[in-house]
């Protein structure tokens, strides 16, 4: 009998949404939902976020007390001292200040709950913004071939043949290249009109036009009808929650961006208990070259929509917070000097977020040295100092149980940095 799995690899599931933000209408009622037995056995949930575009670290998370970092960015470095207009970083450590526009994650770095690695990256030097964004998510910086992305190997490990086709879901148009492979995995844009595509059908468009039911009851396949009925029980499910709003709990307000209906619509899906473990989300917009603006601007915008969706997906969560954990990434950082545009350029390492009850948080973790130009990589940029690899199996293994760095991230055999609760 040709197992689930097989089913989904070969059907190629995907959901996609019909227009983007929005608020879902099927799942007002999650709150309740929670409270009944749910289709699957309540599981933890890894939420990664990737900030496309190469994030500069420096100023979400700047060491303020650098000289060298003063000098480079004449119009662009943002002081720790207090001032009028309350636009000062916001003092982390005596020596790394959060970005103003991050207030958000101010009480939850003091609480322990949110931890920032610094220096991490790519041991791959490139700065195309494709290739590295690649290497990124297919765990493999070395090898363009990879045809599985790390995500996709998490679930494979986690295993669970049987059940949802929810346990990894996108939250984007199209499935990313962290979900390639083999396994199960799902994109949807939008809860709140969508569809079901089979990959690979130029008609598939067509498709929209019709109800699950039908899809279900018409067609000829036994494959279909006998190895995917949990599947379409789970999607039959979510259409028979009918209703106009979802309310978040714990007076949580998400942003009306695409990042904050993508998580809000992630936290719904959790809520709901269709077996979710693995949930992805981007924010774009990262690539400041231009204008970057300091207390406001491009990148004041970006973080706070950043902290401010974070915040409201963990508000949201309430007594669910001990099942997630959220991190962020991207492929790489800035250039330490400004350039003459007012932005910074493609750099090596930039930083990264942990939110969760099972982080070492209230700590800028990694290294981050003098920013003398004899310490700069190609006399420019930080170095990388922290392999992306090191934390996101570190993340995975502590959160998800999952100890099989060899199949995660298959060449590499570095340390974790011990900056997850054992």
């Amino acid at each position: 009998m040709t197992s689930r799995r097989g089913f989904l690899k070969a059907g190629g599931l995907a959901l996609f949404g019909i227009g983007l933000g929005g608020v879902p209408t099927f799942v007002a009622q999650a709150a309740e939902m929670i409270k009944a037995p749910g289709l699957f056995k309540r599981r933890k949930t890894l939420v990664c976020i990737f900030q496309r575009g190469a994030m500069d670290g420096l100023m979400a998370v700047t060491p303020f007390n650098d000289e060298y970092l003063k000098a480079a960015r004449p119009t662009l470095f943002i002081s720790a001292a207090k001032n009028p207009n309350g636009k000062s970083l916001i003092d982390l450590d005596g020596k790394f200040g959060m970005h103003p526009s991050m207030r958000a994650f101010e009480s939850v770095f003091k609480e322990g709950r949110l931890a920032v690695v610094h220096g991490i990256g790519s041991p791959n030097s490139t700065r195309s913004h494709f290739d590295a964004q690649d290497y990124m998510e297919s765990g493999t910086p070395f090898n363009k071939g990879t045809a599985s992305g790390w995500l996709n190997r998490a679930v494979g490990i986690l295993g669970h043949d049987a059940a949802t086709p929810f346990q990894a879901v996108s939250l984007t148009s199209s499935l990313p290249r962290s979900f390639y492979g083999d396994h199960p995995s799902v994109a949807i844009s939008n809860l709140n009109d969508f569809a079901l595509q089979m990959k690979g059908n130029p008609m598939g468009a067509n498709m929209a036009a019709k109800s699950f039911e039908d899809l279900y009851d018409q067609t000829s396949s036994e494959l279909l009808k006998d190895t995917g009925k949990e599947s379409f029980e789970a999607i039959k499910m979510l259409k028979k929650v009918d209703t106009k709003t979802y309310k978040p709990e714990n007076g949580a307000i998400y942003p009306n961006s695409a990042l904050g209906n993508s998580l809000k619509q992630i936290a719904q899906l959790i809520k709901l208990n269709l077996g979710l473990e693995v949930a992805f989300a981007e924010s774009g917009g990262w690539d400041t070259h231009f204008n970057q603006g300091t207390e406001n601007g491009i990148f004041a915008r970006n973080v706070n929509d950043l902290s401010e969706s974070m915040m409201a997906f963990w508000t949201d969560m309430g007594t669910l917070q001990d099942d997630v954990t959220v991190m962020t990434m991207t492929e790489f950082g800035r250039t330490v000097k400004q350039n003459g545009t007012g932005g910074t350029d493609h750099g090596r390492a930039s930083c990264n977020f942990i939110l969760g009850n099972d982080v070492k948080g209230g700590k800028v973790h990694g290294l981050v040295n003098s920013l003398a130009v004899e310490n700069l990589e190609d006399g420019r940029d930080l170095k990388v100092t922290t392999d992306f690899r090191s934390v996101f199996s570190e993340v995975v293994d502590r959160h998800l149980n999952i100890n099989k760095d060899n199949i995660l991230f298959p060449d590499w055999n570095g340390n974790h940095i011990g900056m997850m609760r054992s």
